[in-house]
Order: C-alpha cells, then structure tokens, then sequence
C-alpha cells in the first residue's frame, strides 16, 4: 500500500506556529464545530421521537409511565449511544489516517473488528443464546468477550509488527491477524450454526442493545481516548512530513506512537463491542472533515470525532424510519451510503486529474 506524504510546504504550515490572528482553517472549524454540535442537538431530539408511537411517547412522557419508560429506557439510551459509537470511530479514523499517513485507512486496520467479532462467537457458542432476547448479565458476557477480542487482536498485531516502530509492517500484521480470526470465527459458526442469526446481528450493525450503562462506558472511553489524541496530536502533525522529519522535531517517537496505537485501539473496541461492525464511519469522516476544513490534527481529532458521530447517529434514525416499524441494519446503511460517498469522491477526482 503507497503511503501519501502532502507536498511540504502544505506540511511546514500544518507544524508551524500560526501567523497572527484567526488563520481561515480555524475560522472553518470553529463554523464546522458549531454546525456538528447544532445537528447533534436536532438529531438527538429527533432520535428520542423515532419509532412505531412516534411523537406520541414524547408528548405523553409526564403523564404515561409506558410512554416514559419508551424514551428513557430504550430510544435516548440508543440514540445517545449511536452517537458516542460514532464519535468512537471518526476519532479512531482520524488517528489511524495520520498515524499510518494513509487516508485510506480505518479504524479496524489492526485487527480490531475481526478480533471482536471472534470474541462474539466465542461467548455466544458458549452461552448458547442469542444476545437479542438474553438477560443484561449475557450481553454484558458477550460485549465484555468482544472487548477482550478486539484488544486481544490488536496485542497479537503489535506482537507480529515487533511493537509500533514500523507503521507498514504494522498494517500489514493486521491484515494477517484480521483475516486469520475471521477465519476462526467462520469455523465457529460451521461447529454452532445456532449462533449464525446472532452472529449475523453484529456483523450488520445495531445500536439497539444499547443500555445507559453502555452509553456511560463509551462516554468515559471516548473522553479518555480523545484526549490522549488531543495530547499527542503533535506527533501526527509531525508524521506528515516523515519519520526522520518528525524526529528531529525532538518528538519520542515510540512512546507516542504507542499511546496513540493504544488510544486507536481502545476506542475501536469500545464501539465494536457495543454497536458490531459499522463500515466506513471511520474512513469517511475525517475526508469530510478535511474536505471542509485544512487544520493541523489539534483539531482534525475533534472535528473528526464530532462528523463521525453526526453520521452515524444520522444513519441510525434512517435506519429506524425508512422501513418503519421494522428497521434496516446500521452497519448496511453505512457501508451503502459511505461507499457511493468515496465512490464519487474517487470519481471526482479522477476527472480532476488526481487521487
């Protein structure tokens, strides 16, 4: 896989100190910020309104305990949940595309979603129920083992790579380690073909299992995630411009890159664990971010995380309203919309004479 550096000069401004006043990046991603934040606010409401009593459980939540027990237990769990999966993905994109200084990469690029959908298939064969009408203690069974699939895989990737000195060998470990647990969990559905529905659920995509315990575990991840993004966002300003660029800026090198590996890797888990495996969210909104707003990564991290989370919080509700009462799989609706999106992307590009 070719590795994409932007011309220096482009560079040398990202790491440079800004020239007095608001640069127009800034200005940019102060407005794209705002504008994040707005929908969030609108889709949130919209979230806790959607689905088969529409506005009706909303309107009589003071007065009907079912009609509360609707909107607090189920939709605004599920939709606040949607949202930090999101916010999870577009944060672990961002970081993987400057890490790997590849905008083609995404968050599961280490293995991470194999390895968590192999610790699913483990705990499901072993419960030997199905996640969709099991109590909370066998959800929490199967999120806790699709947590610890997803950090198992990404250890074993680091174990290959010979830790995270090496960024190609690294991605190339964790194609290895991606297609050999997919592998693994295909055998365990051949051996428990009772699994295959379940299984079939999280590999799509759903944020309807998510509770307010979920929401706050995501919630304490993402800020711990982010912020270690945020902190050593001058490593990923400093990788643009090369590996011995970016050491002679007298960064550590190792140990950074090591907790932005570790910040990619909890934040990836996180989501998969709690929603399954949602395509493109990751790889599609730091392109959004960058096509609206050049900045260095101090706020290409945020922006990134705030789009992903727009988007996925967006294709949720979609995904609850276009089929009515029945609902679509999230995880289809992404790959369907984010595919034709960098499809076009491509194509534009094409004829504009680059890629």
């Amino acid at each position: 896989m070719n590795l994409h550096v932007p011309p220096s000069d482009t560079l040398a401004a990202a790491v440079e100190p800004a020239a007095p006043g608001p640069a127009p990046g800034s200005r940019r991603a102060a407005l794209l910020a705002t504008w994040l934040l707005s929908g969030t606010a609108v889709l949130l409401l919209l979230g806790a309104s959607v689905g088969s009593t529409g506005w009706d459980s909303v309107l009589h939540m003071g007065s009907d305990p079912l009609a509360w027990q609707i909107v607090w237990d189920i939709r605004l769990p599920r939709t606040l949940g949607a949202w930090l999966a999101g916010a999870l993905l577009g944060l672990a994109g961002a970081v993987a595309q400057g890490l790997f200084r590849n905008p083609l990469a995404d968050p599961y690029l280490l293995g991470s979603a194999s390895g968590a959908a192999l610790g699913g298939a483990i705990a499901m064969a072993m419960l030997g129920v199905s996640p969709t009408t099991a109590g909370w203690l066998v959800r929490l069974g199967v999120v806790g083992m699709a947590f610890l699939g997803a950090a198992g895989a990404v250890l074993l990737t680091l174990t290959l790579a010979g830790g995270v000195q090496h960024t190609l060998r690294l991605l190339l470990a964790g194609v290895i380690v991606g297609v050999v647990l997919g592998a693994v969990r295909d055998l365990i559905q051949v051996a428990k073909p009772s699994i295959l529905e379940s299984m079939q659920v999280f590999t799509m995509g759903s944020s309807a299992f998510v509770g307010w315990q979920a929401c706050a575990l995501m919630a304490a991840g993402w800020a711990l995630c982010a912020g270690t993004a945020w902190a050593l966002s001058r490593l990923l300003d400093g990788l643009m411009l090369g590996e011995a660029t970016a050491a002679s800026l007298g960064l550590p090198l190792a140990p950074m890159r090591a907790g932005l590996v570790l910040a990619l890797a909890l934040a990836t888990g996180l989501a998969v664990a709690h929603t399954g495996l949602i395509a493109f969210v990751g790889l599609a909104a730091p392109h959004l971010v960058r096509s609206i707003a050049r900045v260095t990564h101090q706020w290409h991290v945020w922006l990134s995380s705030l789009m992903g989370a727009v988007l996925l919080l967006a294709a949720d509700i979609l995904a609850r309203w276009v089929i009515a009462p029945q609902e679509l799989p999230v995880g289809v609706l992404t790959a369907a919309l984010g595919g034709s999106y960098l499809l076009w992307l491509m194509h534009r590009r094409t004829r504009g004479g680059g890629l």
